[in-house]
């Protein structure tokens, strides 16, 4: 049975690194009220969806406001209310409908994901169900390989490295937990090796961010933690995020 959403009400707070981000409370008619939260990364790819934020006005935050988000979300409420829905993607179709976009530039990607995780928290609390089997339903599901960032660089970290992250992927055991704890124990061996020679500073993404020559040297540094916490390359492997539109930039930027 459709169920209709009576109230939605968005705020500015504060991510981990002092830049806004969009809260959002959406209410059903059951009176279940859900909260979903939307920060963002410190760099966009050139073909992610847009963020709405107040660019206008450089003086709050930098820019980085969300308060023409707000105003959206407020005209959504409005035009939203009561309207029947019988499961998240019913909203996320009226959502891009509404955007009528390619890139979610109208109403703004940080705003169309806040109101569908809201409704999905609130649509699960509904069904008296956890929000993964509410959203993945009743077959049998696999948790994902863990992709762990330990190392920093790009626009994360001040090190001159270009690769933004380099990550750890325990992709060779049997469960969720096992690869987890893989990581940890690899993250430690990583810390030790680091303070013998290049420091143990924190990037802007929470892995290390050390003064390194080159990527080279950072994936080697990678592949000689994995061998001291007592794993293998059949078990763990390196993956890169290298952000390379991130690199163009950089680049047009040294060029002018």
């Amino acid at each position: 049975m459709p169920v209709r959403i009576t109230h939605i009400q968005a705020r500015e707070i504060l991510d981990s690194r002092g830049v806004p981000a969009l809260e959002v409370d959406l209410t059903l008619d059951h009176k279940l009220t859900a909260r979903a939260a939307v920060p963002s990364g410190a760099s966009t790819g050139s073909f992610e969806a847009l963020e709405l934020r107040d660019k206008e006005d450089p003086h709050r935050f930098f820019g980085k406001g969300l308060l023409k988000a707000i105003a959206q979300l407020e005209n959504l409420s409005d035009k939203l209310k009561h309207f029947p829905i019988d499961s998240v993607q019913d909203l996320d179709t009226i959502l891009k409908e509404m955007d009528g976009t390619k890139n979610k530039s109208r109403l703004g990607a940080n705003t169309i994901l806040a109101v569908s995780l809201a409704a999905a928290k609130a649509m699960a609390q509904l069904h008296q169900q956890e929000l993964f089997k509410y959203l993945g339903g009743n077959s049998p599901f696999v948790l994902p390989v863990p992709m762990v960032n330990v190392l920093n660089g790009g626009v994360h970290a001040s090190n001159g490295l270009s690769v933004q992250e380099f990550m750890i992927v325990p992709y060779g055991f049997n469960s969720f937990s096992r690869a987890l704890r893989a990581a940890a124990e690899i993250f430690y061996a990583l810390k030790n090796i680091l303070a013998e020679k290049w420091g143990t500073a924190v990037g802007d993404e929470g892995g290390f961010a050390p003064m390194l020559p080159d990527s080279e040297m950072a994936i080697q540094i990678l592949l000689k933690s994995i061998k001291a916490a007592g794993y293998s390359d059949k078990q763990v492997g390196v993956a890169l995020d290298v952000a390379a539109s991130e690199l163009l930039q950089s680049e047009a930027k040294n060029k002018y």
